[in-house]
């Protein structure tokens, strides 16, 4: 029984794994209604929320404290303010529970939970606030085949959806609003299997301060544009190490758009494509859990004094980790 701490982001999630089944996956979110993401305000909201989502989580899987066997953390990457709290509370409990604790890496609980959809060796387009990359494992760890070479693909929209007077998260409601939209033309932004979206972004703040475009459009032509680029950079990768299975991930990834495109590119290359449901697409506890107790079940873990010495490593990537856990 694995109780999973989230906390890289603007969400505070926890979550509850027995086995392989998910008891329960709760979380409380930080948001703005105008501006984006301050990471004190985050950490501070982290801090206030942690003991109510503990307590929901505990009721939503009908368990007590004492049924914990371990608890797993996301220590890397993320906001240092935020990431501290997730500690903090992490420590706070496993003294109290008297249990040994599992320090996950964010990125690759994104990829591990897609096992959930039945992917086994999936490339993984990992799109989300701070991250995007197109992971695979290879060669005893997971490798980053390409990625973002500036911002986040989820922290470009925001950015843009922010300048636009949306808020925070802006996500969502450039999705409604390019449903409504039609395309006018934008840079196409992509080296290899590296993406950049700096210039793309720029040119989308001249089109609306111009009032020349009506920002269904923009939000249309944004969508259309970037993720024909990320679905690009995911099938390059797929031709490269010769995997059959495309895995969605981050909460970029329940857009409806990226989804279908990426369902059309499978079906062109003949492969499978896997997306898991919305609530484990987003930052949430029950990955970090679910990531925890893969590690738990191979012997990683920290136990006693050596808990205090634990620390966070906000600048960690996805192939500094090395994958013990895996057996392909």
């Amino acid at each position: 029984m694995i109780l999973g701490i989230e906390s890289t982001a603007h969400t505070f999630g926890i979550g509850i794994v027995d086995k392989d089944k998910i008891l329960a996956n709760v979380k409380d979110s930080y948001t703005t209604e105008k501006g984006g993401i301050i990471p004190m305000q985050a950490a501070e909201h982290h801090r206030e929320s942690a003991d109510k989502v503990l307590k929901e989580a505990l009721k939503q899987a009908d368990i007590s404290e004492k049924n914990i066997t371990a608890i797993a953390f996301s220590q890397a990457p993320g906001l240092a303010p935020c990431l501290i709290e997730g500690l903090k509370f992490t420590k706070k409990l496993a003294k109290k529970l008297n249990v040994p604790v599992i320090p996950v890496n964010h990125c690759i609980a994104h990829l591990e939970i897609g096992q959930l959809t039945g992917a086994r060796d999936p490339v993984l387009l990992y799109a989300s606030g701070a991250n995007t990359q197109i992971i695979a494992y290879a060669g005893g760890k997971y490798r980053i085949f390409g990625e973002t070479l500036d911002l986040g693909v989820g922290n470009f929209i925001d950015t843009f959806a922010r300048y636009a007077g949306i808020g925070f998260p802006g996500g969502p409601k450039i999705q409604e609003l390019a449903k409504k939209g039609k395309y006018v033309e934008l840079p196409y932004s992509i080296k290899g299997m590296d993406v950049a979206f700096s210039g793309i972004l720029t040119k989308l703040k001249q089109m609306l301060d111009s009032g020349k475009y009506k920002i269904e459009d923009l939000a249309f032509s944004l969508q259309e544009t970037v993720f024909a680029m990320l679905v690009e950079a995911a099938e390059r990768a797929m031709a490269h190490t010769c995997k059959k299975e495309l895995l969605l991930g981050g909460g970029v990834a329940c857009n409806s758009r990226l989804q279908e495109m990426c369902k059309i590119m499978c079906k062109e290359r003949g492969a499978k494509f896997f997306v898991p449901e919305n609530s484990l697409l987003v930052d949430n506890g029950a990955m970090i859990a679910f990531l925890g107790k893969i590690m738990f079940r191979e012997g990683i873990k920290i136990k006693g004094k050596q808990i205090e010495k634990l620390d966070i490593i906000p600048r960690q990537r996805t192939d500094d980790v090395e994958v013990k856990w895996k057996n392909l």
